[in-house]
């Protein structure tokens, strides 16, 4: 990782093959809150995960948790980027729309994709106000980290990434109008 962040490229082909089965399973359990049937499987999301991180230029990862922490985010915005085209080609993708008065059947129910946007969207408004707290969230939900994986990034204790957690949950569930995020 270090040899990454010093600008050599094949560092981290070097490190993906180390890590592969721990993103697996973290894309594996961020797949598990999808819809059944999601047209990403853990394998998709990790490649799409890595290119992405490897389109980044000089990525500066100072450990494990660090990279994880980069992995998490990247792993977000792939889900959400998926989720966002997905709810354009519900909304037609630019086709005519169909007068409310023909609409013979009801409305689906809210799937998966717009839950994501909903926590994406209140995660972002949580980051206005209190930026560390969505960062812990982020790691915690997104990245999988452990509490004091997080402490470590970001420098602070372990009691502090415990307390952030319980307030961001809160505050999410709250914006979330009391439905839990998946």
């Amino acid at each position: 990782m270090h040899r990454a962040t010093r600008g050599n490229g094949a560092a981290l082909d070097e490190v993906l093959p180390i890590v592969y089965d721990e993103l697996r399973v973290l894309a594996a359990s961020h797949l598990r809150r999808e819809r059944p049937g999601h047209s990403l499987c853990p394998t998709a999301l990790v490649h799409e995960t890595y290119a992405r991180l490897k389109g980044h230029d000089r990525a500066r990862w100072k450990n494990r948790a660090h990279f994880f922490a980069s992995v998490a985010q990247t792993m977000r915005r792939v889900l959400v980027d998926h989720a966002r085209a997905r709810a354009a080609a519900k909304r037609g993708n630019g086709q005519a729309h169909l007068p409310l008065d023909e609409v013979r059947e009801p409305a689906p129910e809210k799937s998966s994709w717009a839950e994501l946007l909903d926590l994406d969207r209140a995660l972002t408004n949580l980051d206005r106000s209190y930026p560390r707290c969505a960062r812990v969230v982020e790691l915690l939900f997104f990245g999988g980290l452990t509490a004091s994986e997080a402490a470590e990034q970001l420098d602070v204790t372990v009691r502090t990434v415990e307390r952030d957690w319980a307030f961001g949950r809160a505050w999410l569930l709250r914006a979330l109008g009391g439905r839990h995020p998946s």
